[in-house]
């Protein structure tokens, strides 16, 4: 481009010159250059990809084009080729022969290098059809990610600088303003004021000289959409700024940006020098009488120079420091000018709203925030990056279905808008538009735009404490309550997060935050205690755990456990320690560790769902240990002894107890109390012990002679089991209390529920825990047919796999949600799918059919429509959409429920699911010398919580009937603290070896049937010892 832009005419012949020349290209390769990019080497990607280019002679026939920020930071380096519209992701220089080759020379997609979607695994090549982009409406990210950041012909091709020319001939400044104020527009750096109030305020004050900052000085922990935009179209801020200038009489402008953005620095510069030397800067702009001229500002850093007096100061030169309001900067700013100050991203709406109406703006958001809102996505979520999303637009959409969900299977925990002076938004919110008036009845600021994800592995202590550290270390020091207070509050989350927290504290915490929100200076003060407020708000059981219990639900706080895998092991054995012991050949040494803390290593090795392993730190690198796995093979190795390991025992008590049920919290409870010398009696109301274990359980999961060496080990330290006996038909509830001291109820939930839908008394409709129970009496010839199965959790899988190897000639399962938000383990769930059993996602039964006996099945075809507090989608029905499926037997598993019958006459307080109410720190129900736990108290859940609950249990009991509430553990166990200090290798699990889908499908062998010594030991030696402590 040559000589000055004088008018529109100008404007408009670049345009066509422009687009001629991108006409004698065949392909317009865009390559992303945003700082994320840039960092993973996009660089070399460019070099090599035009090497390969030139050696196929192709470099004639693609425009090469280097943009700002794609959005999709998660996959860089990106590249997209046009006109397919195909994208390319996680680029390396040694991928570019491939693409070339391919692409280009023989026309086909390279599938392997494009986008992954993270929900279902599936390659998709297209942009339109990557869920991250379709959920999207672009106002101020128009141009980045397409438009050559450096060409200011190309900016122009896109419109540029034509809402400057309108503005400058068609319209006052006065009119300028009054459109910005009918499009709503309202600041997008945090506060949410009105852009076109601010603008009339500077506007009506007369002055020899008047300013427009853009401040650049993004702050907030994970935030980079200023940074984006002023790297990825610098031409349209500097096009907003002279349209604020015209509006308000400012002559003068000034970007602030920190020096931490080299890359958006010399970007804006170098666009500020070509808007300068078009003459689009400087006097009489495009023919009018307006003159303007841009220089940038570039600071230190400092947080607080957010606050816009402490920005001005820092313009001029002083230290950063708020001044008190008023005056506001439109009366006195800047040398005591007026001065408006507009983040980035508000000057990013000007063009648009000029050039295309402030009601074309409003089309988009809610009637109070309309527009759009950018976010940076950051944290525990698969799509990192930018987004633009309309206000409105609901947090789960956000964060499900344009940013891909949380990794790694975890659950979804809050989500922290506006940084450090934001709040925490809950998964009770997730259905809840992202809107300026919403966040604020919730608690929360919009920001800027950081939207930092967290998953159930963020402890909400601690990041309050992170917060609050960033806010004392970037606090100016200028008045007493943000310098001292937001110390003193430190301290205390300090203290808390290490176990030295004490009763009081969170009380402290509050009046401390109560008082720096009202005494601080500027607005950055008094929003800095907003975190741990609203942390405390909706966690506050986290606080009290930390104080009270020396523990840390998420495993973030190390002085308050050995290790993550043990602190969220709900027995809290020591894992570090039995994987140690077997990572130096001494398995039965592991099993006796396993046994101090859990007496059925066996069983949990077989069936837990193993917690401790989505802790595992060793995940962050390649996958988690075995936990689990290797928990069995101690156990196995220990059960080949010929003779019976130890177990020491206390001397016997003159005291008794009760307990009914002999499942997992039933025995774990007899088990510790027998070791302390109770006299410990179990009724069991079936003819073998183990409760759900025993009936509840496929063999090929958990053998039956496996659960019986378990439960003899048990036997062994003392316990008696009396089977046969039904608490209030063969002994009475108050017989019970008149022959023992103490009483524990864990009787489980051992009663099916039903979908209450017609049909379910037909013949051949069968309760999934009855049907396993009864799995005996069904021959092959009974199940040979169609097997239907309605339900989700691990009772329909078994179900379903138990169907399968008696018989059954097909076996399909029915489930509302889809399959990843089914509550099976998913390990159980690919072991049913590869045998051949088929997952009918999102239909929920309606009716079941048949009239002497069933027939069939009418199902109701569902769809998401929202979020749970987890992050699973929450269905709906499709209207109209319903199928009939032909069945020879219906299998009903939708959860399970206690009979309590015989405890009515005592008064027990119940919860409103006809569970026991009792004290969480004893296990005590209302009921004097009763305890509970497992199943009764918490519902349908899994066998390690119900062995936790047998152990406090004991805990509680012993110290009801006079102990002091320790239990005998025997003798400490050596454990191994030579750490391997060699450089790590990824290397993915050593495997235990099962049984292929077409050995085990007919039969109830056990399907995992095997861990191999070495695999063990090599599996072992994987772990990172998160328990040593220099």
């Amino acid at each position: 481009m040559k000589g000055k832009i004088l008018n529109a005419k100008d404007l408009l012949t670049i345009r066509e010159e422009y687009n001629r020349f991108k006409e004698g290209f065949s392909w317009t390769v865009t390559i992303c250059s945003g700082a994320g990019c840039v960092s993973s080497k996009a660089g070399q990607v460019k070099e090599q990809f035009m090497k390969e280019l030139e050696k196929h002679n192709l470099q004639d026939k693609v425009l090469i084009k280097v943009t700002g920020c794609m959005g999709l930071c998660d996959a860089g380096p990106l590249l997209l080729i046009a006109p397919e519209n195909v994208l390319y992701c996680y680029l390396t220089p040694e991928m570019m022969p491939q693409l070339v080759a391919e692409h280009f020379i023989n026309g086909k997609i390279v599938e392997e290098f494009t986008y992954i979607e993270p929900q279902t695994e599936k390659r998709i090549p297209y942009i339109k059809d990557i869920p991250f982009f379709q959920g999207q409406e672009k106002i101020v990210l128009k141009n980045c990610g397409e438009l050559d950041f450096n060409s200011l012909e190309e900016y122009i091709a896109r419109d540029g600088f034509l809402a400057l020319d309108k503005a400058l001939h068609e319209m006052s400044p006065e009119q300028v303003i009054e459109e910005v104020a009918k499009s709503g527009l309202r600041g997008r750096g945090g506060g949410g004021f009105p852009t076109g109030t601010k603008w009339k305020l500077a506007a009506k004050n007369e002055s020899d000289q008047k300013y427009i900052i853009c401040n650049a000085d993004e702050g907030d922990p994970g935030a980079f959409m200023d940074r984006s935009l002023l790297e990825g179209d610098p031409f349209n801020i500097i096009e907003g700024m002279m349209i604020a200038g015209y509006a308000i009489g400012a002559t003068q402008g000034y970007v602030y940006v920190r020096a931490e953005y080299p890359i958006a620095i010399e970007r804006l510069q170098a666009a500020i020098e070509k808007a300068r030397a078009s003459g689009l800067l400087g006097q009489r702009v495009l023919g009018s009488n307006f003159d303007f001229d841009l220089e940038i500002r570039i600071g230190a850093g400092a947080f607080v120079c957010g606050e816009e007096t402490a920005l001005i100061a820092s313009v001029e030169g002083q230290r950063g420091e708020p001044t008190q309001k008023p005056p506001y900067p439109s009366d006195s700013g800047l040398h005591g000018k007026p001065t408006v100050i507009n983040n980035v991203e508000t000057l990013g709406n000007i063009t648009t709203i000029i050039l295309k109406g402030a009601e074309k703006f409003r089309e988009y958001g809610t009637e109070k925030s309309p527009g759009t809102k950018v976010f940076a996505l950051a944290g525990d979520i698969h799509n990192t990056g930018l987004v633009e999303v309309p206000l409105g637009t609901t947090l789960g959409e956000i964060l499900f279905q344009i940013g891909g969900g949380i990794p790694h299977g975890k659950r979804f925990k809050v989500a922290q808008t506006g940084g450090p002076s934001g709040g925490c938004i809950t998964g009770n919110n997730l259905n809840v538009p992202v809107d300026y008036e919403s966040l604020a009845e919730l608690g929360a600021i919009m920001g800027s735009g950081g939207l930092i994800c967290m998953d159930e592995d963020t402890c909400m202590v601690d990041m309050a404490r992170y917060f609050m550290d960033f806010v004392q270390e970037e606090s100016c020091g200028k008045c007493l309550a943000c310098r001292v207070g937001t110390k003193r509050m430190l301290e205390i989350l300090e203290r808390i997060t290490q176990g030295k927290g004490q009763e009081g504290d969170v009380e402290l915490l509050i009046e401390l935050a109560e008082t720096i929100k009202d005494t601080a200076l500027c607005g950055l003060g008094q929003t800095a205690p907003n975190p741990v407020l609203s942390t405390i708000r909706s966690f506050r059981d986290e606080y009290d755990q930390h104080i009270r219990n020396d523990y840390c639900q998420a495993g973030v706080c190390g002085d308050l456990f050995i290790s993550p895998c043990e602190n969220s092991c709900p027995a809290h054995i020591n894992v570090p320690g039995y994987i140690s012991l077997i990572a130096h050949g001494r398995p039965i040494d592991a099993y006796n560790l396993i046994r101090q803390e859990n007496p059925l290593p066996s069983v949990c090795g077989r069936i837990c769902t193993h917690p401790c392993e989505s802790k595992c730190r060793r995940g962050q690198l390649d996958e988690a240990i075995a936990i689990r796995d290797l928990k069995r093979y101690a156990a196995d190795e220990a059960f080949k002894l010929e003779e019976p390991l130890s177990d020491p025992v206390l001397p016997k008590k003159d005291k008794s107890v009760g307990i009914i049920g002999s499942g997992p919290a039933g025995l774990t409870c007899a088990y510790y109390l027998a070791k302390l010398g109770y006299d410990v009696t179990i009724y069991e109301k079936h003819e073998i012990p183990g409760g759900v274990l025993a009936y509840g359980i496929p063999e090929y999961r958990l053998p039956l002679d496996v659960l019986a060496k378990e439960i003899e080990t048990i036997k062994r330290v003392g316990v008696k089991i009396k089977t046969n006996v039904e608490i209030g038909k063969d002994v009475s509830f108050q017989k019970l209390k008149d022959i023992h001291d103490s009483i524990f109820i864990s009787s489980g939930t051992n009663v099916s529920l039903l979908a209450g839908i017609p049909g379910e008394d037909l013949p051949g409709v069968h309760p999934g825990l009855d049907f396993l129970r009864q799995q005996d009496d069904f021959t092959h010839e009974d199940m040979n047919g169609v097997i239907a199965v309605i339900g989700g959790g691990n009772t329909a899988i078994d179900a379903a796999r138990v169907s399968l190897r008696k018989g059954a000639k097909e076996v399909h399962m029915f489930y509302r949600r889809t399959r990843k938000d089914m509550p099976a383990h998913p390990r159980e769930i690919d072991e049913t799918l590869e045998e051949g059993i088929f997952l009918h996602e999102l239909w929920e039964p309606i009716e079941i059919l048949g009239t002497d006996r069933v027939t069939g099945i009418r199902l109701q075809k569902m769809k998401p429509i929202g979020f749970a507090n987890d992050g699973r989608n929450k269905v709906g029905k499709v209207p109209g959409e319903t199928m009939t499926f032909l069945a020879d037997r219906v299998i009903v598993a939708v959860s399970q429920h206690t009979e309590l019958y015989y405890t009515r006459p005592y008064q027990f307080d119940l919860s409103d699911n006809d569970t026991f109410v009792v004290n969480e720190d004893t296990q005590m129900t209302n009921v004097e010398g009763v305890f509970a736990g497992g199943d009764v108290v918490r519902g349908s859940y899994v066998a390690i919580y119900a062995i936790a609950d047998g152990k406090k249990a004991a805990q509680s009991i012993d110290m009801y009937l006079g102990g002091t509430g320790e239990l005998y553990k025997g003798d400490a166990i050596e454990i191994p603290m030579d750490i391997n200090e060699t450089e790590l290798e990824e290397h993915e699990r050593f495997p235990m070896d099962f049984l292929p889908p077409e050995v085990r499908k007919d039969n109830f062998q056990e399907v995992a049937y095997r861990y191999h010594r070495l695999n063990a030991m090599a599996e072992a030696m994987r772990c990172l010892r998160c328990d040593y402590r220099i």
